[in-house]
């Protein structure tokens, strides 16, 4: 009697294990991602230490901040800057980590590793969900690296330490949740520009200022209507993770971020599938 081999195809999960076991080994292998760590940690407790700058008129000094945890997370939702101390906060890692996840992405098409890969695998979906996962989690961590040195910045200055703890726990982490929608974003932009790597980090620096949102938030202000909408936006959400945060922001982070990361992750692959990835 013959007998047939038969090849199965590897499960969706198998998949993505093997790939997120590769990315997570090129990414604790690269010294850039201990580099963007350390900005995350050092950029904040800097911004900390210039306890003193010029008021409107020129003339006194006054302090940047009142609060250690104003270079973590706003007072309440600012959609319109109005000071660096406004703009200044953990959202900054949003900015960095779009600089990070071109370089990281980049350096697939650089080296060459996307053709072997998709010569040997090729789900274009797995590979766009692979890449926002780790590079998700590279934000995070950066999240947590940059609590720690805005966190001692703020301490040895010697800014007050109230706080409604519930409040400051919600909105880290709410920042945190939002980097997969970001990481999505990123990784999208990234597949766009892929021939480019100096547009693809350009335009992450670019969405990871919210300049968009700051735009529109500061036309409808003008025009004396309700700015909660914003919150359906990337950089809205993470803007309303501050330090009046609830239950409900969290709620708000969790499903915008997850939602952009649907949306992204399907025009990725739709484009990798249609298009040479080489």
């Amino acid at each position: 009697m013959t007998k047939y081999l038969r090849f199965e195809s590897p499960t969706f999960m198998k998949r993505i294990k093997g790939m997120l076991g590769v990315d997570l080994y090129r990414l604790f292998h690269t010294p850039m991602f201990y580099i963007f760590l350390a900005i995350a940690a050092i950029i904040p407790a800097m911004v900390s230490a210039m306890t003193m700058m010029p008021d409107q008129n020129g003339n006194t000094m006054e302090p940047l901040y009142s609060n250690v945890w104003q270079i973590i997370a706003a007072k309440e939702p600012l959609y319109v800057i109005r000071t660096i101390a406004d703009y200044a906060n953990m959202n900054m890692v949003f900015i960095f980590g779009g600089i990070m996840v071109s370089i990281f992405i980049g350096n697939d098409y650089r080296s060459g590793y996307v053709k072997q890969l998709f010569t040997t695998h090729a789900k274009k979906q797995d590979y766009m969900i692979s890449k926002s996962l780790v590079c998700a989690f590279a934000m995070a961590c950066m999240c947590i690296t940059y609590f720690i040195g805005g966190t001692v910045g703020g301490l040895l200055v010697g800014y007050d330490t109230a706080v409604n703890v519930g409040s400051l726990i919600i909105a880290i982490v709410g920042k945190m949740v939002m980097s997969i929608g970001w990481a999505s974003l990123y990784t999208f932009l990234n597949i766009i520009f892929r021939r480019y790597f100096g547009i693809s980090i350009a335009s992450g620096f670019f969405f990871g200022t919210g300049i968009l949102i700051i735009g529109v938030a500061a036309i409808v202000e003008r025009l004396s209507l309700p700015t909660g909408f914003l919150n359906l936006f990337l950089y809205g959400s993470s803007v309303n993770a501050c330090l009046m945060s609830n239950i409900g922001t969290l709620m708000i982070c969790l499903l915008v971020s997850a939602a952009w990361a649907v949306v992204y992750n399907m025009l990725g692959t739709k484009i990798l599938s249609k298009s040479d990835v080489y």
